[in-house]
C-alpha cells in the first residue's frame, strides 16, 4: 500500500491530467492520436483481472495503443475489518495515468456516480457506499477523508463517453428508450452537472444506469451520437462478454470468465472485426 501522502499527490497529479487529455471537452474525449484501443468491461476490485488487461495492452510497446478501463469499484474483495478493497484500482488507475497520460482513461460507472453523489446501493443489511469508506479508511487512516475527496474529485470530472475517429462509442450503458428524446449528446461536453443531472433522468445518471440493449433503442442511441457501433459494460455476463445486438458489445471484466475488445481505431472497422478483437480470459 503507498504511503497516504505520496497516493494523495498521485491521485492530485491523476485529475489534473484527467483535465488536460488532448482532445477533451467536458465529459466528452474524442481520442486523438489513437491507433488501437483495448477497452475492459466493469472491473469492481478485481485486481488479477486487471493484471491481466494491463499486460495485454502493454502500453509501453504499443505507443499507439488506448487503454479504457470501466467501474473500477464496489467488488467482492475486502480487508480483514470488511472495508472495500476496491479503492486499489483507482489508485493504480492514477497512477497509470500519471505514467501514460494521454493514452489510459477511466469510465466511471453507476457505482463511481453512487459513491460520489451519495447515492447509496444496498449490500445485505448495510450499502457498498459504507463498506467502500471503510476500505479507504482502513488503507490511509487519517489522510483517509482527503483520499475520499480526491476519489470523488476523479469520479466527477471522467469522462463518461469517449469515441474513436472509426466511429466506435465508449461509454458504460446506453441511454435507455425512455430518456432518448431529451438525451442531447451535447452536454456531455459540459465541464460540470449539477445533482439534478445525476439523478433519474440527467445526463449523467441516463447514460451510466440503463440497460435497455433492445436494437431500435441502440440505432437511435447511436444515431444521435454519431457512431457506427458502441462498446459497453455495466450488464453482467455469464461468459464474460454479450452481443446483444447488431450495434454493441458488452464486456464484462468483473468475474471468471472476463473479457475485453483490443480493434483498430484509425481504420474502418466492421462489426465482425470488433467481435473478433475480443478476448475471453
Amino acid at each position: 500500500m503507498p504511503a497516504p501522502e505520496k497516493m494523495l499527490n498521485c491521485l492530485r497529479r491523476a485529475i489534473d491530467f484527467v483535465k488536460s487529455t488532448p482532445g477533451r471537452a467536458g465529459h466528452y474525449v474524442p481520442l486523438q492520436q489513437c491507433g488501437e484501443v483495448l477497452v475492459a468491461g466493469d472491473m469492481h476490485g478485481h485486481i488479477p483481472n486487471f493484471m491481466t488487461v494491463l499486460k495485454a495492452a502493454d502500453l509501453a510497446n504499443h505507443p499507439n495503443r488506448h487503454l479504457v478501463l470501466q467501474e473500477l469499484i464496489h467488488g467482492e474483495f475486502y480487508y480483514p475489518n470488511g472495508g472495500d478493497k476496491s479503492h486499489q484500482l483507482v489508485d493504480l488507475f492514477a497512477a497509470l495515468k500519471c505514467q501514460y497520460p494521454t493514452r489510459v482513461h477511466y469510465l466511471p460507472g453507476n457505482h463511481e456516480l453512487a459513491q460520489m453523489s451519495g447515492r447509496q446501493i444496498a449490500k445485505g443489511a448495510g450499502t457498498q457506499n459504507a463498506v467502500f469508506i471503510e476500505g479507504v479508511k482502513h488503507a490511509y487512516g487519517t489522510v483517509a477523508p482527503e483520499i475520499l475527496r480526491a476519489y470523488n474529485d476523479l469520479f466527477r470530472i471522467c469522462p463518461l463517453a469517449l469515441r474513436t475517429t472509426n466511429e466506435v462509442y465508449l461509454c458504460h450503458t446506453v441511454v435507455p428508450a425512455k430518456q432518448l428524446p431529451t438525451f442531447d449528446p451535447m452536454r456531455l461536453t459540459e465541464e460540470t452537472y449539477t445533482e439534478k443531472d445525476y439523478a433519474p433522468g440527467g445526463i449523467g445518471y441516463g447514460i451510466v444506469w440503463g440497460r435497455d440493449t433492445d436494437q431500435p433503442t441502440v440505432d437511435t442511441f447511436l444515431r444521435k451520437v454519431e457512431a457506427e457501433y458502441c462498446i459497453t459494460g455495466h450488464i453482467s455476463t455469464s461468459a464474460g462478454y454479450e452481443v446483444p445486438n447488431t450495434k454493441q458489445i458488452i464486456v464484462d471484466c468483473a468475474d471468471t470468465p472476463a473479457a475485453y475488445c483490443l480493434f483498430r481505431a484509425d481504420a474502418p472497422v466492421s462489426f465482425e472485426e470488433l467481435k473478433a478483437g475480443v478476448v475471453v480470459f
